[in-house]
């Protein structure tokens, strides 16, 4: 891109003042100042004004995330901009910024088998984040309705919902498709060709054709991307929408209800003769029109009561049809409850339990959605049991054992007994000498966030 991406004077402490639009020194650094253009052939002056590389520093800054493969952190952005702004600017404009390869990185999935996902650097995330801002506005008018994910004002929440007044509305057998690898099959040529319907800027379609070709490092080793979207970039998603809308509009002329985010769609039909049609027909235009490949294994027909759906499923009582976290997101939220309450850790009971605030926090931020009041107190008295283990087993001596007991309230006697004992960590944890010792208020006070309590209050907003 500009030779060796390095960070240059570390004198520049004021950090706050690129991001403030009255800023001599955002003017600067920031805005690579351009000259507003118009007419189809000035997108790119829009991509480079001021305020949208101002925000988009901002959002790379804001999102934080690891270093690429010059190994510049986002905090050594500033110092480089300084030193570099005209270059940069300089070689956005004429056509010979270089993005460089991104660093290839293996996320393992919940269900086994691993993620790929991609880092760029900070510097390409920057011009990724100014393009998307400029982009993303263009394309949201061509979106379908029935497309969620990874746009402004969207979110599986509502995804879910919608699948549920599709069932409500009789149609209970969904078409459950999964594209293998969709991020890294993507058709170069076909996307660009559906950029270029809304994108008349040459130098633009240049720019994105760049990304989409800088390649990947894995191991010190540089690989050709000759197909698929930069994943771990900000244009990845805002392409995989642009690329799979002729998909959406497919459905929409034929009538089919359906829900789509990003990669995940699911459609809703009356019977299982029209589901079994419709797989055979999307699996075709999927494979032979927009060049991509359908996991037949993942890829079922059946009902939304039993299928896994954004880690939620539908569930019917009477006459009331609701959401509910999936079996396996259940499973997997408990297993990971597990593993961070174990009683193996030699970690302070403090880091413990904000380590599991952090974690549960965002799960349930996220599946407060779903209707799961009864498994949720199974599971916050679970937890505790879990918590009241771990203290057991920290208290380690007969001694310590019987002191701290005493001190929480418990009498001589029965202290020395159940000091004593010979019963495993996980069945005194379940005993009442513990339950009326290491009391829910007690656990509270030492940190521990009840999960019933925080679901009730997130249900409110649902």
């Amino acid at each position: 891109m500009l030779g060796e991406q390095k960070t240059g004077k570390s004198g520049w402490a004021c950090e706050g003042m690129l991001e403030t639009e009255s800023s001599r020194r955002a003017r600067s650094i920031a805005s690579l100042e351009t000259a507003e253009g118009n007419g189809a052939d000035a997108l790119l002056e829009r991509v480079l004004e001021r305020n949208n590389l101002n925000q988009a520093y901002k959002r790379v800054k804001q999102n934080g995330g690891a270093a690429g493969i010059d190994g510049m952190t986002v905090a050594e952005m500033l110092p480089y901009l300084a030193e570099h702004r005209e270059e940069l600017l300089d070689s956005l404009r004429g056509g010979w910024y270089k993005p460089k390869p991104v660093r290839r990185v293996e996320i393992p999935k919940p269900d086994g088998g691993v993620r790929q996902l991609g880092v760029p650097t900070v510097i390409d995330r920057m011009v990724q984040q100014a393009l998307h801002q400029v982009l993303q506005p263009i394309f949201e008018e061509t979106f379908s309705d029935s497309s969620y994910g990874f746009r402004p004002g969207r979110d599986a929440h509502q995804a879910i919902k919608r699948a549920k007044e599709y069932y409500e509305q009789g149609y209970t057998h969904v078409v459950d498709i999964d594209l293998a690898k969709y991020f890294d099959t993507v058709n170069h040529d076909f996307l660009m060709d559906r950029v270029r319907e809304q994108v008349k800027d040459e130098r633009v379609i240049k720019l994105i054709r760049k990304f989409l070709k800088s390649g990947v490092m894995i191991d010190g080793l540089f690989s050709h991307t000759t197909e698929g979207t930069p994943q771990g970039g900000h244009l990845s998603p805002l392409l995989s929408n642009i690329y799979l809308t002729s998909f959406d509009r497919m459905l929409e002329s034929r009538g089919h209800k359906f829900v789509r985010y990003a990669d995940d769609c699911n459609i809703y039909v009356k019977s299982k003769r029209a589901a079994e049609r419709v797989m055979e027909s999307c699996t075709k235009y999927l494979e032979v029109k927009l060049k991509l490949k359908v996991n037949r294994e993942k890829s079922q027909t059946g009902s939304p009561l039993k299928r896994k759906f954004l880690g939620f499923s539908l569930y019917k009582t009477g006459e009331k049809t609701g959401i509910r976290p999936h079996e396996k997101s259940l499973a997997r939220f408990k297993e990971k409850i597990r593993e961070l309450t174990s009683r193996k850790q030699a970690k302070p009971i403090k880091q413990i339990l904000w380590r599991l605030e952090t974690y549960t926090t965002g799960w349930l931020g996220y599946y407060a959605a779903a209707d799961m009041k009864m498994r949720i107190i199974a599971l916050n008295e679970w937890t505790r049991r879990r918590i009241r283990q771990i203290l057991w087993k920290q208290w380690k001596t007969i001694r310590t054992k019987h002191d701290n007991l005493v001190r929480l309230g418990v009498a001589d006697g029965n202290a020395w007994a159940w000091a004593n004992s010979r019963l495993g960590y996980w069945r005194v944890a379940g005993s009442w000498i513990l339950t009326t010792s290491l009391t829910n208020k007690y656990l509270a006070s030492i940190g521990y966030s009840d999960i019933s309590r925080r679901y009730e209050v997130l249900r409110l907003n649902h």
